[in-house]
């Protein structure tokens, strides 16, 4: 069983393209807020090389690298490279082959987005080639693009500063809808990033840095369960954390909104057997169980239709069917309702 739980932060950038931090003061802000590792993504277009040589420990945090590929619009979050891959716009499929040619794997970044009204006049940086195959999963949940897409005028940025975790979306229905579908036919994980830069902003004279790597780094995160404790030498360490996040072994959560460790969603079966987030197997009867760490309203999601709704910190459900089936909590919060917290990857009985 998986009983080893370890949080990163997906998705970021450093001054090798577009980022205000190097990654050693990156690297050091993740063990301010005391998260276990950190991927990043610099744009491969910007970034003069693959950077391979600054992956390691950084105290207690483990450092992983890998790319963002992708100029306008296809933008591919790509990890356990060897080598780079540059960006072909024409044709993303031959981006994502040659991710996995050598080995790689990958995720669609924010497939649906929207962009800020505000200064940036919606510029988005979508998918617009949703054909493509092979690749591993979706980023469904970007901290960065679903708080700037609100931000209609400098009052509307003000507002959405002070409440900045209390008010943000969860992933789009356009995404989570475009995520259930691919599930139906085969396993697709789900991640989640900040796409955390720490850069400054300009309005007229005035310069100031909305967030910081410290908040960014603990905005949307994903938990991993791994089956042994984080291994003291990198590459274990570094395999032992790529595997889980291949094979959909993690759930994603706003840890702003509340501490998400210690959410658990699996499936004993009537013989004995489980499964756990990300697993398949053929139909059999038995119990989903969905454990919180703390007071939440749980809403079992069944091949992206409403199963089932509880509010607590556990529920169980016996199932009578096969399907995709999935975890999403909501926080009730004083003042703003509730909001969303943690999304999990699924179970699938095909």
């Amino acid at each position: 069983m998986f009983n080893h739980e370890y949080i990163g932060n997906l998705h970021i950038h450093s001054h090798y393209s577009d980022g205000a931090g190097s990654v050693a003061e990156i690297a050091d802000a993740a063990n301010r807020v005391g998260i276990d590792f950190i991927g990043f993504n610099d744009h491969e277009y910007l970034a003069e090389s693959l950077n391979l040589a600054d992956e390691g420990f950084y105290g207690n945090v483990v450092v992983l690298i890998g790319h963002e590929i992708g100029k306008r619009y296809h933008h591919y979050l790509a990890y356990d490279l060897r080598k780079r891959v540059l960006s072909n716009h024409s044709d993303p499929q031959k981006v994502i082959d040659q991710v996995n040619a050598q080995g790689g794997f990958g995720f669609l970044a924010h497939p649906f987005e929207k962009g800020m009204p505000f200064k940036e006049k919606s510029i988005a940086y979508t998918w617009n080639d949703l054909s493509v195959t092979s690749y591993t999963g979706v980023c469904i949940w970007n901290f960065s693009s679903r708080w700037k897409e609100r931000i209609k005028t400098l009052f509307h940025g003000l507002f959405f500063l002070a409440f900045k975790h209390q008010t943000l979306k969860g992933p789009s229905r356009e995404t989570l809808s475009f995520w259930d579908g691919q599930c139906q036919k085969r396993r697709v994980v789900a991640i989640g990033g900040s796409d955390a830069h720490g850069s400054d902003f300009h309005v007229g004279s005035i310069r100031f840095r909305p967030f910081s790597y410290d908040y960014l780094l603990k905005t949307i995160n994903v938990h991993v369960f791994l089956s042994r404790k984080i291994h003291k030498d990198f590459k274990e360490a570094k395999k032992d954390i790529y595997d889980a996040i291949r094979q959909g072994r993690l759930f994603i959560a706003n840890n702003h909104i509340s501490p998400a460790r210690g959410f658990r969603f699996y499936f004993i079966s009537k013989d004995g057997s489980e499964l756990f987030m990300g697993e398949e197997d053929h139909f059999k009867e038995g119990d989903l169980v969905i454990k919180l760490p703390s007071h939440g309203v749980i809403r079992l999601i069944r091949n992206g239709i409403l199963a089932e709704q509880w509010e607590g910190k556990k529920a169980v459900h016996k199932i009578q069917a096969k399907g995709v089936y999935r975890v999403e909590v909501h926080k009730p919060l004083f003042l703003f309702g509730k909001r969303p917290w943690i999304f999990s990857n699924p179970i699938y009985f095909r």
